[in-house]
């Protein structure tokens, strides 16, 4: 009778605990643990790891995600493998995090290493799944956890080399400087450029988009992570846009940014304006493109003092409408007579030159030193040739664009993206292949 009673009272316990928790640890065992230990009994740190081990939920029940099995809303999961690397040609997600690393060391092998990890991160992060489940209490979790629950958030990763990674100062640093592409090196320098180099540059550059700002910030600080030892961000960029679906964004000047990519929208014309051929060289880039980044400061309070007309005039375009002028739709023909002279817009599809348009807008506050928004665009774009694409149009851009007085280029850098990941393989696995390293 008291046995059965005491077998009642088991299950009533168990009854008690939400569901999942049945085969963890649960209050009243700790208390008993806790008595124990008062009572004299002493139990080490490996002791306790090990019977709280023992004692953990099955993260397949009540854990919201399994190691194997992807998180619901696959439908939101963009695949990180494949010919070329997701964040380039994917439709663009609202929020971007971005960030360069200085690899810290001169290993070929630790290089190689960090490539191969952050490549097995990245597949699981862009399918939604953790870095690990469960483990060892003692040590700290390999992913960080502000993530669990949410959806892939369609989150992209995409890498990129910088010139650095392949000498410094003259250095070849990891035997790789033959491999060095003649497109990669820093842009030259501008008039009206105030370049920080704290924010310029890096070894490596890895874009993180997603339709979450939590879900690509976790992806980065993942990526950190993981990296201790090895590699340091050196700087990192946040940003977004807003647009309804199927619009061009627009800019904190209010313009639309981004018009021109719909030239960019066949894989023809891609083939021939955005990735390396397996004609160009070297040979480990075919499939792969150049990405430039130039974060670009507005300086909003003269901008919005300044009438529509003005404006219009600076830009090149309508504001409303993001029509050229004596059009009525944003994507209406236009010869280039039909634009201001000296105008942004002008200035740009002069040079002759096209390029994907990946750019966010970025607010960081107020300016300590001026009192004004610290605010702008951080300029993204990838092209198959820094040199014959984005160089001649910066440089007339820089020379009599009229929005030079409402801007400043403050950072500026240009990686090396390699082609994607096949299934288990790494990003710049080409690269290492190619020396036969």
């Amino acid at each position: 009778m008291m046995d059965s009673t005491r077998e009642e009272k088991k299950n009533e316990a168990r009854e008690e605990l939400p569901e999942g928790e049945n085969e963890s640890i649960s209050r009243r065992e700790m208390l008993k643990l806790t008595a124990i230990a008062g009572t004299g009994v002493v139990l080490g740190m490996s002791g306790m790891a090990t019977l709280m081990s023992l004692k953990r939920a099955d993260p397949g029940k009540g854990s919201g995600m399994s190691a194997t099995k992807p998180q619901e809303g696959t439908s939101e999961a963009i695949p990180f493998y494949g010919l070329q690397q997701a964040g380039i040609a994917t439709p663009q997600q609202p929020y971007v995090c971005f960030a360069a690393f200085d690899v810290l060391h001169q290993d070929a092998g630790q290089l190689l290493k960090l490539l191969q990890e952050w490549s097995a991160a990245s597949a699981l992060m862009t399918a939604g799944k953790p870095l690990s489940e469960g483990g060892n209490v003692t040590a700290p979790p390999a992913d960080t956890g502000e993530t669990r629950g949410l959806s892939p958030s369609k989150l992209t990763l995409t890498f990129g080399f910088g010139p650095t990674l392949f000498q410094r100062n003259g250095k070849d640093r990891f035997g790789l400087a033959s491999e060095q592409p003649a497109e990669l090196s820093d842009i030259p320098p501008m008039p009206g450029d105030r370049l920080n180099p704290q924010w310029s540059g890096g070894d490596v550059g890895v874009q993180a988009c997603a339709d979450d700002p939590g879900v690509a910030f976790h992806a980065i600080r993942n990526l950190a992570k993981a990296s201790k030892g090895t590699a340091a961000i050196r700087w990192i960029q946040n940003g977004y846009i807003g647009a309804p679906d199927g619009q061009t964004p627009r800019n904190l000047f209010g313009f639309k940014d981004g018009t021109a990519n719909r030239e960019l929208d066949s894989d023809a014309a891609r083939s021939q304006h955005v990735w390396v051929s397996s004609s160009d060289a070297p040979a480990w880039m075919a499939n792969g493109t150049y990405l430039v980044a130039r974060k670009i400061r507005m300086f909003l309070e003269p901008w919005d003092r300044a009438t529509l007309a003005e404006q219009e005039i600076t830009f090149g375009r309508l504001k409303e409408s993001g029509a050229p002028f004596g059009k009525k739709n944003e994507f209406d023909p236009a010869p280039l007579s039909q634009f201001p002279a000296s105008s942004h817009v002008w200035l740009a599809r002069s040079a002759g030159t096209k390029m994907l348009r990946r750019a966010y807008n970025y607010a960081e506050g107020i300016d300590g030193g001026t009192g004004e928004w610290d605010a702008g665009l951080f300029f993204i774009s990838f092209q198959r040739s820094v040199k014959q694409q984005f160089i001649p149009m910066l440089s007339l851009l820089a020379k009599l664009d009229a929005l030079n007085k409402f801007t400043s280029h403050v950072s500026s850098a240009v990686f090396a993206c390699p082609p994607g990941a096949g299934e288990g393989g790494f990003v710049g696995e080409t690269l290492f292949r190619s020396g036969n390293r």
